[in-house]
């Protein structure tokens, strides 16, 4: 059974978040991807950690169907290539939940080889969100333009130069 009709618009923060970049006026928002929206995360717990928002948006996964849930996936796939490819992370960790959240998003989080030795194998949740940088212009501008001028380019297919 689909929960979309019970989630009225503006009913979660990824509904203000999406309004919120329909609007220009998300001062976090990366770009338009195809499935929806490309945000930094207002705290950067790892730099060039984002969010992936649907658009419209689903209360999860399971109710987009065939072409719109193959987009989804792919363009949270292809910010994570994006991310390390920008960030020189070593890995990329993906996590949809919702729970807090009742609507479908996507945590892209780079993850570092410098990291402490303690939290590299930590999932994000269990790190100390409260000494997380918050999204600043300053500190994270470069970074955001950059993972927009790159998602803006057409994807690479494996083989071509």
């Amino acid at each position: 059974m689909s929960t979309q009709g019970t989630l009225s618009p503006g009913a979660t923060a990824i509904h203000r978040k999406v309004e919120a970049c329909r609007a220009g006026q998300c001062p976090t928002l990366v770009t338009r991807v195809r499935s929806g929206w490309v945000v930094m995360g207002d705290e950067q717990i790892r730099c060039g950690y984002c969010l992936l928002l649907p658009d419209p948006v689903v209360a999860h996964l399971n109710e987009l169907q065939g072409p719109l849930r193959t987009q989804f996936l792919t363009d949270m796939a292809r910010l994570g290539d994006v991310l390390l490819a920008g960030t020189g992370a070593l890995r990329i960790n993906y996590a949809l939940y919702g729970n807090l959240e009742p609507a479908l998003h996507a945590h892209v989080f780079p993850r570092y080889a410098d990291e402490p030795e303690d939290e590299r194998s930590a999932q994000p949740w269990a790190l100390d969100w409260t000494r997380a940088p918050p999204y600043s212009e300053q500190a994270h501008g470069k970074l955001r333009a950059w993972l927009r001028a790159a998602l803006a380019e057409p994807p690479r297919v494996p083989g071509d130069r």
